[in-house]
């Protein structure tokens, strides 16, 4: 007598079988547990290439949307390169012509000798720009989200991006020459006034055109301010307040023009 291996249902019990009967026994039990294990590895091997077809379709729908997301962003920029950007209004212009104005009075009255305090002179040139800085970033936000709708965050996205390069040349400009060549601080009224002209150029291209007239008045000015400090190598308020007042006022009156009436109902 053999003990074989007698498979019923999910249970594996020994039995006790004449040697005659064993090959079929046997034969059974191989075709039970080949058929049992091969139908569990067909599930799971479809199970796995299902989750397998539904992650790449995911991905490639992902990959669509990203695709389709960037060729978005792509057509509002090249939308706003084309559009003339309305977020400048001329009366904060004007404003900030006033502050300069102000500022120069100011350290005229209060410093007795600038180029002696060069930090006094260029802390309050620094925050009257910061404020004027202000003014202009709120009004320009108001502003582009009142006429551009839509477009309004590519277009100050334009705008920052246009002048940001000339700010950030002036303000470090500034830092290296006050930490390593503290005696040609005289330079940086006229150098500053250069930087702003090349700001206002780079922007033309979204503003009205006559612009370009208030660049071109920052640039001369800056050189003859450069010019004339070089005679006496001294600081003076009203070499840098008078080429912003003037600047700023050229700047809200082109603005003015350009934008008609609508800027009155504004």
């Amino acid at each position: 007598m053999i003990h074989i291996l007698s498979v019923r249902y999910d249970s594996v019990q020994p039995v006790v079988a004449d040697s005659g009967r064993v090959a079929a026994s046997d034969f059974q039990a191989c075709h039970y547990f080949a058929m049992r294990y091969t139908l569990r590895y067909k599930v799971i091997e479809q199970s796995i290439q299902r989750k397998r077809r539904r992650s790449e379709a995911l991905a490639l729908q992902m990959r669509d949307l990203d695709k389709a997301l960037a060729d978005i962003v792509a057509i509002r920029s090249q939308i706003a390169a084309g559009t003339a950007f309305r977020g400048y209004g001329p009366a904060t212009m004007a404003a900030t012509g006033a502050v300069a104005l102000t500022t120069a009075i100011l350290q005229f009255w209060l410093l007795g000798d600038p180029t002696g305090e060069p930090l006094g002179f260029f802390l309050g040139w620094f925050v009257a720009a910061t404020l004027s800085g202000l003014m202009i970033w709120f009004e320009m936000r108001a502003r582009s989200r009142r006429h551009h709708s839509g477009l309004a965050d590519a277009m100050i996205h334009q705008a920052a991006e246009q002048f940001l390069p000339a700010g950030i040349a002036g303000v470090l400009l500034a830092v290296v020459m006050w930490k390593f060549a503290a005696e040609t601080l005289w330079l940086l009224p006229g150098l500053w006034q250069i930087l702003v002209s090349l700001g206002i150029f780079a922007s033309v291209r979204s503003l009205p055109r006559t612009v370009a007239l208030a660049g071109a008045w920052y640039f001369v000015s800056g050189f003859s301010v450069v010019v004339l400090a070089s005679q006496t190598h001294t600081l003076s308020p009203w070499t840098m307040g008078l080429p912003f007042v003037i600047g700023q006022s050229v700047m809200a009156a082109i603005l003015y023009f350009a934008s008609g009436d609508n800027d009155a109902e504004d």
